[in-house]
């Protein structure tokens, strides 16, 4: 843009009359002007003289004195115009311009950095054109001058690119009167411009993290490269509340806009795992096997585990499961029914999206107040996407699958779920079947269906290669054959397996049952899943722990990837609400084993001895 403002020496350089004005001795230095006809004044030097290389210089700086003179007040009020008004304006687009000698230059800033090119060409020292007039030809002169005004547009739009946007440059306006206030008013400039571009330019250098960080963000945009916080507009904090949020779709707290910002592609990374503990009081040593298995290079965004016959001490577990997964996460719900527990982790940057945690129970034995069989349901919306957990324990026995089917019968109807959070698709949902009310269902837990054909038939397939006993293994399994037939889990779908039967092992060991009772090893813990848009849940581990040896059952996990999609607030939201004591807890326990482990290693090193023979 300021290229239309300066001459160009090589087509402008015609014969003009009149020469470059040179100082005699006659009086003190005035600021120095370049005419309009500065490529005549250049043609007419000698053609033969060569030019002097020289190294351009910034001016001295004006003394600051006679600004003190002026009147302060009247001056402050001046409307100086801005740099774009008087590019326009030397470009032609204002008809009452004058000419170049009425428009007042201001000198470069005396900052750390070079000085950048003015509007006005009148900053090109006297002695520069001193120099060109006294013997420097046209062409030196040309070339002289436009690679300055290269070089000074380079520095101009870098100053501008670091800034985070285009470099102002003020100009002054054109009725001044004389040259005293035209000085004058290059002092004030300078006082006033200076002062801001100086701390600038410090608060960045201080600001920043080394020579290749980008500028701090106070100092340009609102964003930061290095920033672990996203920068929070405030326009975005008038217009809607974090807890309670909007009821617009576009600037909802559960809406497209939070969603894409932590999750771009709309996928998260979730955990389930279910686990029949046999009621052992003792609990593994570590956890990390199961919450966190080798096969995942990083840990998932939500962890949902359902256990069957639970340990005694429930707190006891739930603290070690918060234990495991360390301080980045935190309990959002977790509930029981009779020997029957699950529990909901979530990453502690997640909780303000989810609704309120609702739950229900359904009991399948006669005997209601015994509570070991049965199905614990738990549900939520996350952010747009409404998900329900099941954990169940049916009926075991190898030839009782009718009472099994009648167990997930009874599961589907009397789970009473969703009851405030309001279904995210109602056309689509069936009131006999609480499966259908929600976009995500996962059913978990120790099914107890077997694998027909008898102790000696298994054990004949068990001992050919994995991958193909695998699949002669599962040609026997009961729950295979129902779900053909339709008769239970009607619209799942379950991960390929690839793990031995989970069920029955001897305690502590890796041999199967080896007591009088010879029950068949079968696929008894299983975990099924549903969507109500195709496509919107894709598994991708599914296993089992061989490590965990403390129940007659291994643990089954399976690592999904589920689509989220934007919501909207009018919902009950659970407002952040967490297990704070829980929480607390877990943290409390890792410092202290951290502790114990720092103690033991010393004591290790300090308990070595040295001999010298």
């Amino acid at each position: 843009m300021l290229k239309g403002q300066l001459p160009n020496t090589g087509r402008d350089l015609e014969a003009h009359p009149g020469s470059p004005p040179t100082n005699n001795g006659q009086g003190p230095e005035k600021s120095p002007v370049l005419p309009l006809n500065l490529s005549a004044q250049i043609s007419n030097e000698d053609p033969q003289a060569k030019a002097t290389p020289f190294t351009p210089k910034p001016p001295t700086r004006p003394r600051l004195e006679r600004a003190l003179s002026l009147d302060e007040k009247a001056w402050r009020r001046r409307r100086f115009r801005t740099s774009q008004e008087d590019l326009a304006a030397r470009g032609g687009a204002s008809p009452s311009r004058g000419s170049l000698q009425d428009e007042v230059p201001r000198p470069p800033t005396h900052t750390d950095s070079p000085p950048c090119l003015s509007t006005s060409l009148q900053e090109i020292p006297t002695t520069r054109r001193a120099q060109g007039s006294a013997g420097g030809s046209p062409s030196s002169w040309g070339h002289c001058l436009s690679g300055m005004i290269g070089s000074s547009l380079d520095l101009l739009h870098r100053d501008g690119a670091l800034a985070g946007s285009p470099s102002r440059l003020p100009a002054v306006g054109q009725k001044v009167a004389s040259n005293s206030l035209r000085s004058a008013d290059r002092v004030d400039l300078v006082q006033t411009d200076c002062k801001p571009r100086l701390q600038s330019r410090l608060f960045r250098a201080h600001s920043s993290l080394g020579p290749g960080r980008p500028p701090s963000p106070l100092a340009c945009d609102a964003k930061s490269s290095f920033s672990l916080l996203a920068p929070i507009r405030a326009k975005d904090v008038r217009s809607r509340s974090y807890l309670e949020g909007s009821l617009l779709a576009s600037g909802a707290l559960m809406g497209a806009e939070e969603l894409a910002r932590y999750f771009p592609d709309r996928n998260m990374a979730l955990f389930v795992a279910t686990w029949n503990m046999q009621g052992q009081k003792e609990l593994p040593p570590n956890l990390d096997e199961l919450l966190l298995p080798a096969e995942a290079d990083y840990a998932q965004d939500l962890y949902v585990v359902g256990v069957q016959e639970g340990c005694s001490d429930r707190r006891e577990w739930e603290t070690r499961l918060q234990e495991t997964l360390g301080p980045r996460y935190v309990t959002l719900y977790s509930a029981a029914h009779g020997a029957l527990y699950m529990s909901v982790l979530i990453r502690r940057d997640l909780i303000w999206f989810c609704s309120e945690v609702e739950s229900s129970t359904v009991t399948t034995r006669i005997i209601s107040h015994i509570k070991t069989k049965g199905a614990l349901g738990i549900s939520f919306t996350f952010f747009g996407t409404s998900f329900l957990f099941i954990t169940s324990h049916f009926t075991s026995g190898d030839g009782k699958v009718s009472e099994r089917l009648l167990d997930y019968s009874r599961t589907v109807q009397g789970l009473a779920l969703p009851r405030s959070v309001p279904d995210t698709s109602p056309f689509r949902s069936d009131a006999a079947d609480v499966t259908t009310r929600f976009d995500g269902v996962f059913w978990f837990g120790d099914f107890n269906f077997r694998l027909s054909g008898g102790r000696v038939a298994v054990e004949a397939i068990l001992k050919q290669d994995l991958g193909e006993k695998v699949s002669a293994l599962l040609q026997h399994d009961q729950l295979t054959q129902e779900m053909k037939k339709g008769s239970v889990f009607r619209g799942f779908q379950e991960p390929d397996i690839h793990f031995l039967p989970s069920y029955k092992f001897d305690i502590g060991k890796d041999s199967y049952d080896t007591t009088s009772k010879q029950r068949t090893p079968s696929y008894t813990d299983r975990v099924m899943y549903r969507s109500r848009h195709k496509g919107d849940i894709c598994p991708i581990k599914y296993s089992s722990c061989p490590g965990i040896k403390t129940s007659d059952h291994r643990p089954v996990y399976g690592l999904f990837r589920v689509k989220v999609r934007p919501g909207r607030d009018n919902i009950p939201l659970a407002a952040g609400k967490f297990d704070r004591e829980l929480y607390l807890i877990g943290i409390k326990r890792r410092i202290s084993k951290e502790i114990q482990r720092q103690q033991a290693l010393k004591n290790q090193h300090s308990s070595t001895i040295c001999t010298v023979s």
